[in-house]
């Protein structure tokens, strides 16, 4: 009934607007349930599945069993087609969703449902709101010292490894994939003997804050698990930042990344046994990034 109560809300607010006002009670309800009729006779299709992506929209191609194959191996816009000289419909509704999907990535918060489920307490940067998030990348990538110290209080001290979520560029991509991808990484490390500190969520949070909670947390390597900047093909994608030794201003390219974690790409599970894998790997060699590479 409430949907019914919805759908009769909508339906008289634009009967207002269309400057029918004196219509009566028993003429909405007529239209209503005609509404709630024709809505029960059609079936949506969700134009952003991968189901539906999969489908070419062009036309009479030369060889369409070839082109159905290629669709399967890439999420790229190719087989469209075209009306004239413009898209046609459905590709530029759904290049209007997908980038809506990835708006919604970068302006929303991550859930917090998610993170009590994985018992993770929360710090801010020094980024007061999400805006100053996305114009002030330095802001990202410090703390107060009252925050400094709230993680030093609540965290183990000293571990061989710290690893940390951040929101990043993509909430969206936490809360896919963190409920995954955490305890695979804890579990794989403490299996092989590694110690592990307290996990955390830092909100606001760019990929350069790992050096100074390292400093704070005197940890022997760092890993933050960060959402990436979205894209039209998924709004989804982790990635996993890690470093050995770990310093204020040191080179980039002493990190060592995971990237495209998402259900597309390197599924959460498998980039967690990974990711533990190749952490065990950095202890023993003490180095990491092209370091590590070499």
């Amino acid at each position: 009934m409430a949907d019914k109560k919805l759908i009769e809300d909508i339906v008289m607010q634009v009967l207002t607007e269309m400057g029918f006002d004196g219509i009566s009670a028993a003429d909405t309800e007529k239209i209503t349930e005609a509404v709630i009729e024709s809505n029960k006779a059609e079936t949506l299709t969700d134009i952003t599945s991968k189901e539906s992506k999969a489908k070419p929209l062009l036309k009479n191609p030369e060889d369409m069993d070839a082109l159905v194959r290629m669709k399967s191996k890439t999420p790229a816009r190719i087989g469209v087609g075209r009306a004239g000289g413009r898209l046609n419909t459905q590709t530029m509704l759904t290049l209007r969703a997908d980038h809506a999907a990835a708006k919604d990535a970068v302006f929303t918060d991550v859930s917090s449902d998610v993170l009590d489920r994985l018992g993770l307490f929360t710090v801010t940067t020094k980024c007061c709101d999400k805006n100053t998030f996305l114009t002030r990348p330095d802001l990202g990538r410090s703390f107060s010292d009252e925050t400094l110290a709230e993680i030093r209080s609540k965290c183990r001290a000293n571990p061989d490894v710290q690893v940390y979520l951040s929101d990043g560029l993509s909430s969206t991509a936490i809360n896919a994939n963190a409920e995954k991808i955490l305890p695979a990484i804890i579990d794989g490390l403490m299996s092989r003997g590694i110690t592990v500190g307290t996990p955390f969520f830092v909100r606001f949070g760019r990929v350069g804050a790992q050096d100074v909670i390292a400093g704070a947390l005197g940890a022997k390597v760092v890993c933050v698990l960060i959402g990436e900047r979205p894209g039209l093909a998924t709004a989804e994608s982790m990635s996993a930042y890690i470093a050995y030794d770990v310093k204020v201003g040191m080179p980039e390219a002493r990190r060592t990344v995971v990237s495209n974690i998402h259900k597309g790409g390197i599924a959460a599970v498998e980039a967690g046994a990974y990711i533990a894998e190749l952490i065990e790997k950095i202890l023993k060699e003490k180095k990491s990034g092209v370091d590590l590479a070499g």
